[in-house]
This record gives structure tokens, C-alpha cells and sequence, in this order.
């Protein structure tokens, strides 16, 4: 009992194999290039073959290949010979393996012990954050999980691939776009103008779209999430902070449907009416299409439920109306440092779950009757540096007019601000105010 409590006190770790590993780089330095695929000195649990390695890799730095002699002189330049255990331990590493053949297995075996302590480290660290009640569950939550796929990813190895071995995926891949006429490389908005110019929205891109007050921003991406969803099948999640889920719903059903939305609100709709808005329910209904409704969304809260629709709906994409809305954790800090740090952790959630996240945000008054810019958005120039693609919305609000004396299709500017892996521009599209819906000219009904 007494030994089996004295090994659970002990890290996992495997001296043998890591001191195979070393051996086998001695007996053959070009073995260092396989070993620094999934090792480096922290994933050593042994203070001396965590020095022995760190002089390695300093050797390999410059060039150099570590023998017995060089690594010994470097140690000692280092001032790390003593922390090495002396010349004596590095000179009898070579016993500890035959040859340089399996270093691989030995590299892999240390890797995989230092993450097991890795993780042990952090269910310490959780354990001790969940008994300290002043520190909210919500931050544990969201570190643990950020923590574990910070392992996770470290766990992956660095290697490369041979133009040979890249050509066979690659023209798979086209010949398939090729079969199926799809020029989109990312998900296609349902816009072909702006699909032509974005190749559709890519994969780990942040992508926001701004516009003044009532232009139509959630009108804007409700179109675009129902392309995607009901049309192109693509599971996709749409984070409300400023409609309820019933609201978003009649709006999709008003635009799917092509019914005045004013009179779905009131209930006054036309028997003819009711049957193009069963038909549209019907399409709907099948769409992998999730709303999140909660005002002033936490963002500790919105990463966990995003997390959790990708590990569970497979979602592909991700809009949330809007950004200013969701709530930092830290309100003791400037809105502008709280809405800088929103904007790199949607970033970094998009690269994290390897999808688009859409963030719809609001434009200052300065925006007001022109053609919006990049310094137009609002609260934050950070939202600027981190998004991907930016793009406004811009049309003539015609408030002072009444309903009946407003156009049934205004004209709209998509005006492409900034992409960072394609070309800014223009995109002619019209909104019809009836229907809260954005559709491209070319697709106009006449």
C-alpha cells in the first residue's frame, strides 16, 4: 500500500527512454532532426537529461553536431555540466542503447509521459481554483478547456510533406471542384458576386460586417446563415444578443417565404399566404440551423457554447449579432481594452475550432450618411488588426418616408474593406424592406 502511495506522488516519466533518446542522438547527431519533431528540453522529467538536451539543441543552433566531446565543452560553456550530472553520466549514455534505429520510439514514449504530467498539472491547478470560491466557475471552466487544447496542440508534431506527396490530395480536390462546378474554396454565402471576390467564407477567418443602426446588419447575416444552412446544408450557428429566437425566426420565415414581415407580426397574412409560409416552415425545418439566444452574452459563455456546437451539431460557421454586446469578465477595465480583448479571443475561437466566426458590429456616428471605413468601427481599432475580411453595409435609410412611400427594393453597397487573403471591392446588392431581406442584383426577380 505504502508503494503504491509513494508511485502515485511520482510525475509519470520514463528515465530509461529518456535517456535511450539522448544515447541514440550520440551514437547518431542527424537523429537530433527526428527527436526535435516531439520533444523539447521541459518534456525531460530529469533535471540532467533536460540539461543534456537543452546543450543539444544549442549545438544544433549553430550548426554543430553534438559527439561526446562537443556536447561536453558546450555544457560546460553553458555552465550546465554539474546540472548535467557530470562528464562521467554523459559519456555512459551511449550504454543505454545499442543504436539510433528506434530513437522515434524513445522520443515518442518521453513526449507521451510529459503529457500525461501536463495534464496532472492541470487538474491541480483546476482542483485548486474550484476550492477558492472568490474565483468565479465560469473562468475555471473556460481556462481548463483553453488549457487542454493548448496540450492538445502542442501534442501535434512539426513535420513536412514532399510536393509528391501534396500533388494526389490536391488534385483530388480540384477534380472534385471541377465535378461539381463549386469555384468556392470556403463556405459560399449564397452572394455569387461577393463569393467571387471572397472564394466563400474560409475556414479560421474572423470576419466581421458593420453597419449604421436599422441599414440592416441582422437582416444581412440572417440571409447569409440561411444560404448556408437551408441551402447549402452546412450546420451553422447563429448567436443572438439583441432579438429574441423567436424574432430571428419570423424574419427568416418573412424572407424565405416572401411575405410582408409586419404582417406575420400582426397575424394578419392572406390565405394564400399561409400556404408559401408552410412550404418555407417546411424548408426551414430540416435546416442545421442552431440560435443562441441570451442578451449580454458572457464571453466565457459564448466560447463554451460555441465549443460545444462544434464537438456536438458539427457546426461550419458561426454569426453572432453583435459584437459590442457580449460582456467581458473584467468590467473593471476601459470598454475599449474589454472590447480589444472580445475581438483577439473571436480570433483566436475561429482558429481554435478551425471555422469562420462572423461578428456583425456597430459603426460610429461619423459613418452617418457616407460610405463607411475601416476607421468608422466602433469602440475598438484592435477589431480592425484582428478581423480577416471586413465589410460594410451601406444604403440610404429613407426614415422620414412612410411605408408606402419607401421603394420596394432600395440599393445597397457591400463595400469589402479589408481582406487579408483577397481583393477589396464593391458588391451591388438590394434590400427589400418587406421581406427584411438582402438579395443579390443579378438574382432579382423582374
Amino acid at each position: 500500500m505504502a508503494l503504491q502511495s509513494l508511485r502515485d506522488k511520482i510525475p509519470p516519466h520514463n528515465a530509461e527512454a529518456e535517456r535511450a533518446t539522448l544515447g541514440a542522438v550520440l551514437l547518431d547527431p542527424d537523429a537530433i532532426q527526428t527527436v526535435l519533431r516531439f520533444l523539447r528540453p521541459d518534456d525531460f522529467y530529469v533535471n540532467a537529461n533536460k540539461s543534456i538536451f537543452f546543450a543539444v539543441i544549442s549545438l544544433f543552433e549553430k550548426g554543430q553536431k553534438a559527439d561526446l566531446i562537443t556536447l561536453i565543452d558546450e555544457l560546460k560553456l553553458l555552465g550546465r555540466i554539474d546540472e548535467a550530472g557530470g562528464p562521467g553520466y554523459v559519456a555512459a549514455l551511449t550504454d543505454s542503447v545499442p543504436s539510433s534505429a528506434n530513437v522515434e520510439y524513445y522520443a515518442k514514449i518521453v513526449r507521451e509521459t510529459s503529457v500525461r504530467r501536463s495534464l496532472i498539472r492541470l487538474s491541480q491547478h483546476v482542483s485548486a481554483k474550484s476550492f477558492d470560491e472568490t474565483v468565479d466557475c465560469g473562468l475555471v471552466l473556460d481556462e481548463a478547456q483553453q488549457r487542454i487544447f493548448e496540450i492538445s496542440q502542442n501534442r501535434q508534431t512539426l513535420t513536412y510533406k514532399s510536393i509528391r506527396e501534396l500533388l494526389p490530395d490536391t488534385m483530388k480536390t480540384i477534380e472534385t471542384l471541377y465535378r461539381t462546378k463549386n469555384q468556392y474554396s470556403g463556405i459560399a454565402s449564397g452572394f455569387d458576386h461577393l463569393d467571387a471576390m471572397t472564394s466563400g467564407f474560409q475556414n479560421s477567418e474572423f470576419i466581421i460586417i458593420g453597419a449604421r443602426p436599422s441599414v440592416g446588419k441582422t437582416a444581412f447575416a440572417l440571409n447569409i446563415a440561411s444560404n448556408i444552412a437551408i441551402r447549402g446544408k452546412h450546420p451553422t450557428a447563429f448567436f443572438t444578443l439583441e432579438m429574441t429566437d423567436m424574432a430571428i425566426t419570423q424574419r427568416i420565415l418573412a424572407s424565405e417565404a416572401r411575405i410582408n414581415s409586419k404582417r406575420i407580426q400582426s397575424g394578419l397574412i392572406k390565405q394564400s399566404e399561409l400556404h408559401d409560409l408552410m412550404e418555407a416552415a417546411g424548408r426551414i425545418y430540416e435546416a442545421p440551423l442552431y440560435i443562441i439566444d441570451m442578451p449580454n452574452m458572457p464571453l466565457l459563455d459564448l466560447r463554451t457554447m460555441a465549443r460545444r456546437l462544434k464537438s456536438e451539431k458539427k457546426v461550419e460557421i458561426i454569426f453572432i449579432d453583435y459584437l459590442t454586446l457580449v460582456t467581458h469578465e473584467n468590467t473593471d477595465i476601459p470598454r475599449w481594452e474589454q472590447i480589444s480583448s472580445i475581438s483577439r479571443s473571436l480570433k483566436a475561437l475561429a482558429r481554435e475550432l478551425r471555422i469562420p466566426v462572423v461578428a456583425l458590429s456597430q459603426l460610429t456616428r461619423t459613418a452617418e450618411g457616407k460610405e463607411p471605413t475601416l476607421a468608422d468601427i466602433r469602440e475598438s481599432g484592435s477589431i480592425e488588426q484582428d478581423a480577416d475580411l471586413i465589410m460594410f453595409i451601406h444604403r440610404n435609410r429613407e426614415t422620414d418616408k412612410s411605408e408606402d412611400e419607401r421603394p420596394a427594393a432600395s440599393p445597397t453597397k457591400l463595400l469589402i474593406s479589408k481582406q487579408r487573403n483577397g481583393p477589396v471591392g464593391t458588391v451591388n446588392i438590394v434590400f427589400i424592406p418587406q421581406y427584411t431581406r438582402f438579395e443579390a442584383v443579378e438574382n432579382r426577380p423582374h
